[in-house]
């Protein structure tokens, strides 16, 4: 019979390999969970909003298992790596639902496409437009009301362009005519108004997260059958 310091030179080496198999299996989940929460955030047409979410490990953070207790526990994580408030509250209310309501007077004011996507790389608001240059490079302007009591904003005598091109409202030449290329109209609409809005949420983060944790068994399963 072997002596009893094999049985435990076994035990430990088993511990190690299992130890070993955890760390880089969570390591995995989480580069996967982090993978497909861009990957829907792509799909949902949030843009490049996905490269905000980043993973973290035990086995890339520290190389070793957490004790706890008189046992262990490894971990993977995904976070959002941006410090930008407004990033993260996008996200938030892109995988959770948000209510959106105006910090600064009365409406939310909402671009239009026949303006600028952003002033800057700021997003484009009324109150950047002068800042941007707008107010000379196409007009100033003008709080009107639809017929149906909607709030507009709205820029008058301007040039647009002759192929319907959007994002193309220019101001008239001195002379009061169209610029090569674009016809005159008696007005564009800027901005139109709205009390409050809601998202819905576009991506699920937590299924995703429990798809992820729910692939652990297999995952520890094919580290510990290549060892």
């Amino acid at each position: 019979m072997p002596p009893r310091s094999a049985f435990d030179q076994f035990r430990r080496d088993s511990e190690a390999r299992m130890q070993a198999a955890a760390l880089n299996a969570t390591a995995t989940a989480a580069r996967n969970a982090k993978g497909v929460i861009r990957r829907e955030m792509a799909a949902a047409k949030l843009g490049r909003m996905g490269n905000a979410i980043d993973d973290g490990s035990d086995a890339e953070k520290t190389g070793r298992m957490k004790l706890s207790g008189s046992g262990w526990r490894a971990s993977g994580w995904v976070f959002i790596r941006s410090r930008s408030p407004r990033t993260r509250g996008a996200i938030e209310a892109y995988t959770e639902g948000a209510e959106i309501a105006p910090r600064n007077g009365r409406y939310l004011w909402i671009a239009t496409d026949q303006i600028p996507v952003r002033a800057g790389r700021a997003k484009m608001t009324p109150g950047n437009w002068s800042k941007a240059g707008l107010d000379t490079r196409i007009g100033p302007l003008v709080p009107i009301k639809s017929a149906s009591g909607t709030p507009l904003l709205i820029v008058k005598k301007v040039g647009v362009s002759a192929s319907g091109k959007s994002r193309s409202a220019r101001s008239l030449t001195k002379k009061g005519l169209a610029r090569k290329g674009q016809i005159g109209v008696d007005y564009i609409v800027a901005f139109y108004g709205i009390p409050r809005t809601s998202r819905q949420a576009r991506v699920d983060v937590d299924q995703i997260v429990a798809e992820a944790q729910a692939s652990l068994p297999s995952l520890i399963a094919r580290e510990l059958k290549g060892r």
